[in-house]
């Protein structure tokens, strides 16, 4: 699906619609450090293996790409939530 570089929606900051820039949303790298990932670790040791189910085959062939939209006057950032697609192109 392709999808504009800018789009002219609502800003709940400015309170009125203003053009937008539009990126697609990507993960942040995950901290190795945070207490839940030391606690799973921890658990994941000894008798007993995982705690939760560990996934083994994904059903689903697709992912529900979430778009950031920046206000262009404040800077905003907005994330809506995509539809279920293959591959999203930005600036066609």
């Amino acid at each position: 699906m392709k999808v504009p570089k800018e789009t002219n929606t609502y800003c709940p900051k400015c309170k009125k619609h203003s053009p937008h820039s539009i990126a697609i949303y990507k993960k942040g790298k995950e901290r190795s450090l945070a207490a839940g990932v030391r606690r799973h670790e921890r658990e994941k040791h000894g008798y007993g293996g995982q705690k939760w189910p560990e996934l083994k085959r994904t059903a689903k062939t697709t992912k529900k790409q979430v778009l950031r939209l920046k206000c262009r006057s404040c800077g905003f950032e907005v994330s809506r939530l995509g539809i279920r697609l293959r591959k999203l192109e930005i600036g066609a």
